[in-house]
């Protein structure tokens, strides 16, 4: 036996021995109504929304820099509460994950019930090493300088509450997955935190410097004043009738766009004379490659903060310059961009300033477009969504196109026909939507609204499945509809 096989086989053994320890939720023993689903469902979404209230115990005041202010919407996380780190922990071990196993570094047979344990439980140990490791250099960091100083040991309890909270989120999300729920609760924990953002822009009654902050009732009292028109456009990033109006008018395209796609036949070579058809969506790289790109050029506007402050605070370094400005009399995560390369790939975020630098805001849409298509084409390749995988699950799913040899090389042919072009016309129109969404300052911003939309048609494709599984179970796996 090779040095490498015994070190994957000592590794099995370790990870197999871990899993032990590692808390579990276990599957439900007998069938689960979709009635009793939508109540287990409701439970957990009723524990985040209740965790994103309750404020972080030991902490005597707000920090000065928000370090997950770009990730907020992807991460479901809410400032300064237990759900401070949302589901980031979770989201990214799993992302770990999935690049290793699209890029064939962990080599696992997927039809061996053994090995799909295996990576279920690898996937725990390494989420719950994330947790711990997140949960203490965040906490440490940032709320370290903010504990009461003759509490010493106050830091300690707020690490405690953010590894807590996130191994609660875990378990939730395990149970919802595991049958007690309906499709993923780190899906559904996102849609909630973008969908209260959307209605707190609607509905909130909270006092701005023209009125309350939600349109409906600044609408109702401009109204009542007798100004009704200035609803309809107001000054600033406040919501305004106007921007509701995009903002509905961005879902519609997002709900039509979502639903457009190519159907290639399959019939199953278990059930004699069942047709279906496998669908590949115009958006075929999903919203991963948007994510990835808001990741980035927050990243890059936190960094360009950092060096800013230390290296150039008053703007006076020519070669510095080039990179980012600041404005000097912002601080913290309010600082934006006003010069050099940072201010020209961030979003203007509302149609004054769009209008006031029309070069700045062209610039931003056409980068976020270009990066986000760069990232469609990498997200295909190490997501295990190139047209050799495809090919192959569609053989291990037990089907084949008629008219093609039940061949991986003879479906990979024709399914090389339609993923490339539209891999990269993917990752063009959710750039391209994404980038004038955030320049409009839609509500839930143009990330979160592709978020939302994509999450809301994924749960809909899940209940009409539960629905086939109750009345074809031997089909629910097959993907396509019948003919």
């Amino acid at each position: 036996m090779s040095s490498a096989t015994q070190s994957e086989h000592g590794l099995r053994r370790i990870i197999k021995a871990a899993s032990v320890y590692v808390p579990q939720v276990p599957k439900p023993k007998r069938k689960i109504s979709l009635t009793e689903k939508f109540v287990w469902t409701g439970i957990a979404l009723l524990a985040y929304l209740v965790m994103g209230q309750i404020p972080l115990y030991g902490v005597t005041d707000d920090p000065r820099f928000d370090f997950l202010a770009f990730a907020r919407v992807i991460f479901a996380a809410q400032q300064g509460t237990l759900m401070e780190l949302g589901i980031g922990p979770i989201v990214t071990a799993g992302l770990l994950m999935q690049l290793l196993k699209g890029s064939d570094l962990i080599k696992l047979d997927f039809k061996n019930t053994d090995d799909r344990s295996l990576f279920t439980s690898a996937t725990k140990i390494v989420t719950i090493i994330v947790i711990v490791a997140e949960g203490a250099l965040y906490g440490a960091s940032v709320y370290g300088p903010l504990t009461a100083e003759e509490a010493p040991y106050a830091i300690y309890v707020v690490v405690g509450q953010l590894i807590g909270a996130s191994v609660i989120v875990m378990l939730m999300d395990e149970m919802v997955q595991k049958g007690w729920g309906v499709g993923s609760g780190l899906s559904l924990f996102i849609m909630a935190g973008i969908a209260q953002t959307v209605l707190w822009s609607v509905f909130s009654p909270v006092p701005a410097d023209d009125g309350p902050v939600g349109i409906l009732p600044f609408t109702i009292d401009a109204v009542s004043n007798g100004n009704g028109a200035e609803a309809i456009f107001r000054v600033g990033q406040l919501p305004s009738i106007f921007v509701l109006a995009l903002t509905v008018g961005v879902i519609l395209v997002l709900v039509y766009i979502e639903g457009i796609h190519v159907d290639i036949p399959i019939v199953s070579t278990k059930y004699r004379g069942f047709t279906a058809v496998y669908p590949i969506k115009l958006l075929y790289t999903s919203v991963i490659p948007v994510i990835l790109a808001s990741a980035l050029i927050a990243n890059a506007v936190f960094m360009g903060q950092m060096l800013w402050a230390n290296y150039n605070p008053n703007n006076q370094n020519p070669a510095f310059n080039w990179i980012a400005q600041f404005d000097p009399n912002s601080q913290g995560s309010t600082a934006t961009p006003i010069g050099g390369i940072l201010y020209y790939i961030t979003a203007p975020r509302s149609l004054d300033v769009a209008a006031a630098d029309p070069v700045r805001a062209f610039v931003y849409v056409i980068f976020m477009t270009a990066i986000v298509t760069v990232f469609s084409r990498l997200w295909v390749e190490l997501g295990g969504l190139s047209a050799k995988t495809a090919a192959r699950n569609l053989l291990d799913a037990d089907v084949q196109v008629p008219g093609f040899r039940r061949a991986e090389s003879s479906v990979e042919t024709l399914l090389n026909r339609y993923i490339p072009s539209l891999t990269l016309l993917s990752g063009m129109i959710i750039g391209l939507l994404a980038g004038i969404s955030d320049v409009l300052n839609v509500f839930g911003s143009g990330t979160g609204l592709l978020l939302m939309v994509n999450i809301m048609v994924s749960y809909y494709q899940t209940l009409v499945k539960e629905q086939v599984d109750t009345h074809m179970p031997n089909l629910a796996a097959l993907i396509g509809r019948k003919q």
